[in-house]
């Protein structure tokens, strides 16, 4: 019965010790003082005699640089700054702006305050005219409101998409500058 060849584990992570599979690589010991090029099995032992792994942290260079480090530490400080990353990055959304083509001023004002704070927090806003009955015979109206959203967002909003018809609906979306 014979055994398959023993393959190494999946890698999640950068390479160390023996999965590195160039046979020289640049040091970086463990201050930060680049001993040059040498051989892997080289700087693995002079990584031992230190106590610590040598570390692949720069496997697409010519050739791989690597460094003494302590792998687990490594490997948990990566995925630290990874859900940092995750935490402050803000995902932009889509927020739903309904009018008619007849609104009132003091109306239009409260509608266009809140689309002045979803810009102002980073949002896109979507501008949705509803036309009901005869009102769809007077699309003039609406692109005429349209285009005053837009005059009144100039300074701190761009216009993603101009305004369009989609059935009995106008539809404009503003994106922040």
């Amino acid at each position: 019965m014979s055994r398959r060849p023993l393959a190494p584990p999946p890698m999640n992570g950068p390479r160390f010790n023996e999965f590195i599979q160039s046979p020289k690589v640049r040091v970086i010991d463990q201050d930060g003082e680049n001993l040059g090029v040498m051989y892997t099995r080289e700087a693995m032992e002079q990584a031992r005699e230190v106590g610590l792994d040598l570390v692949e942290v720069s496997p697409n260079a010519d050739p791989p640089v690597a460094k003494f480090l302590d792998v687990g530490k490594y490997k948990y400080e990566a995925q630290k700054k990874a859900n940092q990353a995750r935490k402050s990055q803000k995902t932009q959304e889509i927020k739903e702006i309904k009018m008619r083509p007849n609104i009132d001023d003091h109306d239009y004002d409260t509608k266009m305050k809140a689309v002045h704070k979803f810009i102002g927090e980073g949002d896109k806003v979507k501008i949705t005219l509803r036309f009901r009955g005869r009102e769809l015979s007077h699309g003039q109206l609406g692109m005429n409101l349209l285009k005053r959203v837009q005059e009144d967002c100039a300074e701190d909003a761009k216009v993603e998409s101009y305004p369009r018809m989609e059935g009995r609906q106008m539809l404009m979306v503003l994106a922040p500058k």
